[in-house]
């Protein structure tokens, strides 16, 4: 099968984590139908959908008398997967949802979850409270689907044998995959936060923190103090995160704010955790170095295709980059920023 893009990006971000920021050695995952839940620390699971379709990773964090999560997946169905897999932990309610950021696959999952609070930052909410299914992420991914189901037909015709066989198989599921997103009906925070809010359930504590903006204008980050462990969201990977919809001159300020926490460990929005914490300023650099192709680029009249043609990124062999260019939905949204350095 050929995924989209965006779903290579992912695929190729969770490889360059594994082999640069080490796959966490813990204790054997936990396999339900639906999903594998790897215990980072103390109670505290990544939780990744073993489906073969592009999706975020959800924390679930079990309390002495509750259970908190983060991120609610793509869609309702996939939520309720990963509801009905939290009960083969534990038996204990979930009292608080909390969104690292709006983009659909963290958030959409949202509308299952009637009678706790879901708690994002401010811009989360706005994002989610306007028009949710306008938004550039959305609309790229669902025409993406469908570009995705036609090529698999494509293949299926002019497939043989077990070859065939394998193609239906996957097209049957990932058809499936691509129905739910009819279900969904995007559901806003309704908690929202500024900087800083401190959850305790039991003797755990849960700071979720605004550091500055990232990978969107409200990335918030989940800090557990006493685990030194943190959760990013898709502001912090292993190597660089989708740029389209960020603010890539703050981005490493960002990271600087997030360094200054005393955490050992982080787990990304996709992908596996990260013990290599030099990778924070490996990334930082990258950003760095992009925002200031760009704008030198911006500032010289050549425009955003012809730019990001010619940026030339190769000196970062640590990410590793092996071709000149610059992805183009990139540099659109940096001569954007550029072009309207006050709006959100």
């Amino acid at each position: 099968m050929t995924p989209d893009r965006r779903t290579l990006r992912i695929f190729n971000l969770a490889l360059v984590t594994a082999l640069c920021g080490g796959w966490l050695q813990a204790a054997e995952p936990i396999e339900t139908d639906t999903h594998r839940l790897t215990e980072v620390r103390n109670g505290i699971y990544l939780a990744q959908t073993t489906a073969q379709v592009f999706n975020s990773n959800a924390i679930v964090i079990v309390n002495e008398d509750d259970v908190v999560l983060i991120d609610s997946h793509i869609t309702p169905a996939k939520a309720r997967d990963l509801v009905a897999s939290i009960g083969v932990l534990t038996d204990k309610p979930i009292s608080a949802l909390i969104n690292s950021h709006f983009h659909f696959d963290h958030a959409h999952g949202n509308q299952i979850f009637n009678g706790i609070p879901i708690i994002g930052h401010e811009f989360t909410r706005m994002k989610m409270a306007g028009a949710p299914l306008e938004e550039p992420t959305w609309v790229s991914s669902t025409a993406g689907n469908q570009a995705q189901l036609k090529q698999l037909e494509e293949q299926i015709a002019a497939a043989q044998g077990d070859e065939k066989f394998e193609l239906e198989a996957y097209l049957e599921m990932f058809a499936a995959h691509v129905k739910d997103f009819d279900e969904v009906d995007p559901v806003a925070p309704d908690v929202t936060i500024r900087e800083k809010m401190t959850l305790h359930r039991g003797s755990r504590e849960m700071e979720i923190l605004f550091l500055g903006r990232a990978h969107t204008g409200g990335d918030v980050f989940v800090y557990f103090p006493q685990d030194k462990l943190l959760y990013t969201g898709d502001a912090a990977f292993a190597g660089p995160s989708f740029l389209g919809d960020g603010y890539v001159d703050e981005w490493p300020d960002t990271l600087m704010n997030m360094k200054e926490l005393d955490f050992d460990i982080f787990v990304p929005g996709h992908g596996p955790p990260v013990e290599d914490l030099s990778r924070i300023d490996i990334v930082a650099d990258y950003y760095r170095d992009l925002w200031k192709q760009t704008a030198e680029q911006y500032g010289s009249g050549v425009s955003a295709e012809d730019a990001s043609k010619t940026i030339d990124l190769t000196s970062h062999t640590k990410i590793p980059v092996m071709e000149v260019g610059a992805n183009l939905q990139a540099v659109q949204r940096m001569y954007h920023r550029l072009d309207n350095p006050d709006a959100p």
